[in-house]
Order: structure tokens, then sequence, then C-alpha cells
């Protein structure tokens, strides 16, 4: 396969990814597409990197990938607690908790 291939894949996946998180308000499918468009640009730092022949892109790729890790746990924390309060995953319900 061709470094195209992997490419216009990557920009798939980012697409799908951005679109979902502009479009639906269920805070847990919002948070899917965010580490859809995540996985999308290590898939593209690691095109790049073997294409180059260099680890620089998997060694910036395996970062993305753990702090994506720490990102999954404080956020699913963060909406766990939204829907014991509000009892609802709805991104329009964190608004309200300010008041």
């Amino acid at each position: 396969m061709s470094l195209t291939n992997y490419l216009v894949l990557a920009a798939v996946l980012f697409t799908i990814g951005a679109v979902g998180v502009l479009v639906r308000r269920n805070a847990i499918v919002v948070f899917m597409c965010v580490e859809l468009m995540l996985n999308s640009v290590n898939l593209t730092l690691v095109t790049f990197a073997r294409s180059t022949g260099t680890v620089d892109g998997q060694l910036i790729a395996f970062f993305v990938m753990v702090v994506a890790a720490a990102e999954v746990v404080v956020g699913l924390a963060i909406i766990m607690s939204v829907y014991r309060t509000r009892r609802s995953a709805s991104v329009d319900d964190v608004n309200l908790l300010k008041y």
C-alpha cells in the first residue's frame, strides 16, 4: 500500500470524528469521536515516520496514546459525575453545572 492510502484513511477517520463532535449531543459519543480523531492523527504520524525511516513520528504517537489514556480516565470521571447529578449524558447539561 502506498503512503496516499494511509493518509486518505486518516483523513476520512478525522472527518468522521469531527462531524461526530459537531453533530452529536451525547457526551460519550462525543468523547469517542475525539478519540477517533486522535487515532487518525496517530496513523498520520506513524505513516510519515515509516516513509522517512525515522522513529520520531512513532515516538510522538506513543506520547499521544499516553495522553489519550489519561484523558479517558479524567473525561469518563467528569461524564459520570454529570450523569449522577443530571441523570443525562447530554453535552447541553454540562453548561447547567455552574449554577
